[in-house]
C-alpha cells in the first residue's frame, strides 16, 4: 500500500535503499543476457553510471536533489539522444528495473507505482522510429501524426485492429 505521508525515497529506505536499487539494477544489466544490447551502450565500468543514477533517483524519488546540485537540470531526454533507443531498448531497461524493484522494494503497491513511473520515463527516452511504421514517439523532422500512444490506448487500438482484421 502506498504511504502518501512519506516520499518514495523514504519508503524504500532513503540513501541506502536507493543505492541498493541502483546497484541491483546495474548488476542485472551487467549479467542478464537479454540486457546486453543496452549494457553495450554504457562504458566498460558502470561506476559512473551507478553514481549518476543514484544521484538522479535520490531527487526523483523525493529525497535530496543531489544530481541537480552537482550537474544542474538532468535533461534526461537530451542526455540520451546520442543512443538509439526504441521499444527493445526501453524494454531491456525496464526488465532490469522491474527485477531490481522486485528484489529491493518490499511493498507491492509501491513497487507497482514506481514501475509505472519508470515506464513513463523509459518510454519518453525513445528516440528512433520503429519497424512496421508504428506511430510512436515523434521524431524530429517526421510528420506530427507520429505521436506517443499511451500504453493502454495502444493496447486497445491493437485489439481493435486485430479484431477488425479477423
Amino acid at each position: 500500500m502506498i504511504d502518501n505521508t512519506r516520499t518514495p525515497y523514504e519508503q524504500i529506505g532513503g540513501e541506502e535503499g536507493v543505492r541498493r536499487l541502483v546497484d541491483r539494477f546495474y548488476d542485472l544489466m551487467d549479467n542478464l543476457p537479454e540486457a546486453q544490447p543496452i549494457r553495450g551502450m554504457h562504458a566498460k565500468s558502470l561506476r559512473s553510471s551507478r553514481e549518476k543514477l543514484f544521484l538522479f533517483l535520490s531527487g526523483w524519488l523525493g529525497g535530496p536533489g543531489l544530481y541537480q546540485e552537482k550537474y544542474g537540470h538532468p535533461m534526461l531526454r537530451r542526455r540520451h539522444l546520442p543512443f538509439p533507443i526504441g521499444r527493445a531498448e526501453r524494454d531491456q531497461w525496464m526488465t532490469c528495473m522491474t527485477r531490481a524493484l522486485h528484489d529491493t522494494v518490499e511493498d507491492e503497491g509501491l513497487r507497482g507505482h514506481l514501475r509505472q513511473a519508470f515506464f513513463q520515463v523509459a518510454d519518453h527516452m525513445r528516440n528512433r522510429p520503429e519497424a512496421g511504421g508504428e506511430a510512436g514517439l515523434r521524431i524530429i523532422g517526421q510528420p506530427s501524426s507520429q505521436q506517443v500512444k499511451a500504453p493502454e490506448k495502444a493496447d486497445a487500438m491493437e485489439r481493435k485492429t486485430t479484431n477488425d482484421s479477423n
